[in-house]
């Protein structure tokens, strides 16, 4: 990527006089995030269905950590996830970011051709059980490499050209929508979406660890789902002016969320005119994958999308 372009990026991702790495949420990337959250609250179940407390869900990352290297991952390599049984593509997902791996997710399969062009890795498959093939190793991992906030951590297919996202975006997206849609420490908590968008990784993995939340399908306080919700998510960008206040927005480029209704949220701005979103602030993505569409896709001080 051309320093004319990264500039153009890096404007995008500029509000006001803030820029994006100055902004600092108080942890340095997505593992210490977890390791943070699992000493704050160790003792305290995380998914209630499971009766699976922090202490032993950070015990299962570390086991999957030693598996993951065991088999042949290494740090910085992007691993596809494949869709397990609850909570055991969560644990995937937290134990490739603890490797220092990118996580990538599509929902259809990725052709080979991109594989190799993309340098993705593809060695787990759908049908396994995590819980099995972990069960041999310690739960302790001596971590080889800890990604900076700038750095990639997801690369998602939900939109063709392949979406680049840093912890940083992962981060200060969840941030915003906790503050957005009023989310306090030991709420019980539930989301019906599936994992295979980056809404999946916002709201089913990290927003009810960052959050202190209790993770419960069967009592909760606060739901989020497509319809019928304490709130909504909603593609629909064309019609956000019609959005209620538990409407979500979702731009996959912003990370996630966009706004809670038609309040853009902490630390993001958008403005809609003749049919074209324009985007800035800290959760505007990394990029493309394709540079053209880099090339295309962000103006002047904004990213620029048709809706």
């Amino acid at each position: 990527m051309n320093m004319e372009l990264k500039k153009r990026i890096y404007n995008a991702q500029c509000i006001g006089n803030v820029e994006p790495i100055e902004y600092m949420t108080p942890y340095p990337s997505i593992r210490s995030v977890i390791e943070g959250q699992i000493i704050k609250f160790s003792d305290k179940v995380i998914f209630q269905d499971l009766k699976i407390t922090n202490s032993m869900f950070y015990s299962f990352i570390q086991q999957t950590s030693n598996w993951l290297q065991d088999i042949g991952l290494e740090p910085q390599q992007r691993i596809i996830i494949p869709k397990l049984r609850f909570p055991e593509t969560e644990i995937l997902l937290f134990s490739v970011w603890n490797m220092g791996c990118v996580a990538v997710l599509s929902s259809d399969s990725i052709h080979e051709r991109d594989k190799k062009r993309f340098m993705l890795r593809d060695l787990l498959n759908s049908g396994m059980n995590l819980f099995d093939e972990i069960k041999p190793y310690q739960n302790s991992y001596q971590v080889k490499y800890k990604p900076l906030l700038q750095e990639e951590a997801l690369l998602t297919f939900e939109k063709k050209e392949g979406i680049r996202l840093s912890h940083y975006n992962l981060l200060i997206n969840v941030s915003g929508i906790q503050k957005g849609i009023g989310l306090k420490s030991k709420t019980r908590y539930y989301s019906e979406l599936q994992p295979n968008s980056i809404s999946w990784v916002i709201f089913n993995t990290i927003l009810p660890i960052y959050s202190g939340c209790i993770y419960d399908s069967l009592n909760p306080k606060l739901t989020i789902g497509t319809s019928g919700n304490s709130f909504n998510i909603r593609q629909d960008l064309n019609n956000i002016n019609e959005f209620s206040r538990t409407d979500i927005a979702i731009c996959p480029e912003n990370t996630a969320c966009l706004s809670v209704g038609r309040k853009p949220i902490h630390l993001t701005s958008y403005e809609i005119e003749q049919g074209i979103l324009k985007v800035k602030g800290h959760s505007v993505m990394m990029g493309y994958l394709k540079e053209e569409s880099n090339i295309s896709s962000f103006k002047e001080n904004h990213l620029s999308l048709a809706i």
